[in-house]
Formats: structure tokens, C-alpha cells, sequence
């Protein structure tokens, strides 16, 4: 596991105290040699996911083959802990890595609900991030959806 970090990136400053376990459980779902699974802290939505790649990098072509193959496998089992923490219809996996701070490779897994309103569907659903503090999901609400994702994660066998 290579965990270069960048300076002035917020990203990595959280990485680095999931490194030494100062993070709680929405921040600290899951961790692989590669990645890093959290929830997002600035969204109205629940279960909001953030696959983070482990070192800093600011685009997806820097990624090893390892990184990459791992992150495919990821996408899919956090996609199916996602519906069955949350019963969405589908996830939307989006990565940009554009946000100041934040210029660091990570994709968002957003899970799409049944009942989602129309002018919250596709990219519209960045209506649901960068929310104000009132409006978040709550840390107890994301603890609890980290622990459902987590058991899952740990126990359950994907084919």
C-alpha cells in the first residue's frame, strides 16, 4: 500500500487520521490496501456514499492496475451493501475530483431511490450535496447506515 498524501488536501488529512483511527464510524466504513469507504459529511442524503483511493492522485489514468481492478470489485459489492442497506432501485457512480480541497481521486456512490423527485434524478441529485449543516444527514444516521454497509461488507460472499 503506497499512501502518499498531498499537501493543502483535505482529502488526505482525512486519510491520514483514518491512518491513525480518528475518524468515526460514517468516516471510517471500510478500508482496503487501496481504498477507503466513508459517507459523505455535507449531504441531505442518506447513505451517500465516497469510494477514496488511498493515495493522492488527480486523475483516474494515474491509477495501478491493482488500484483499478480493486475499484471495479468495490463498486460493485458497496452497489449491492448500498440497495440492501437503503433498498434503492440503483447507485449512480460518479468521480470528478474537482471540489476545492478535494482534487483528489474519489467517486461518489449515490444510492437512487424509488421515490426520488424528478428534478433530483441524474446529475440533479448534486441538489442533495454541499447542503447546509441543518439539512445533513445526521451522524447517528450515517453511523447507522456505516454499520449496516460494513456488516455486510464483511460477511456477506458476492458472487
Amino acid at each position: 500500500m503506497n499512501n502518499s498524501y498531498m499537501d493543502g488536501c483535505h482529502t488526505c488529512e482525512l486519510l491520514i487520521k483514518r491512518d491513525v483511527g480518528d475518524r468515526p464510524l460514517w468516516d471510517n466504513i471500510y478500508r482496503t490496501d487501496y481504498w477507503d469507504l466513508v459517507h459523505s459529511y455535507n449531504t441531505a442524503l442518506y447513505g451517500w456514499l465516497c469510494l477514496v483511493c488511498r493515495r493522492h492522485l488527480a486523475a483516474v489514468d494515474e491509477l495501478t492496475e491493482p488500484e483499478a481492478a480493486e475499484l471495479g470489485l468495490l463498486i460493485r459489492r458497496v452497489s449491492i451493501a448500498l440497495r440492501e442497506a437503503t433498498h434503492c432501485t440503483k447507485t449512480y457512480v460518479v468521480q470528478f475530483a474537482e471540489a476545492l480541497g478535494h482534487q483528489h481521486v474519489h467517486f461518489h456512490i449515490i444510492p437512487r431511490m424509488s421515490e426520488q423527485p424528478e428534478d433530483k434524478k441524474g446529475t440533479n441529485i448534486f441538489g442533495y450535496l454541499g447542503v447546509p449543516e441543518d439539512q445533513r444527514v445526521s451522524e447517528d444516521a450515517m453511523n447507522e447506515v456505516a454499520a449496516r454497509i460494513r456488516h455486510f461488507l464483511l460477511t456477506s460472499q458476492v458472487d
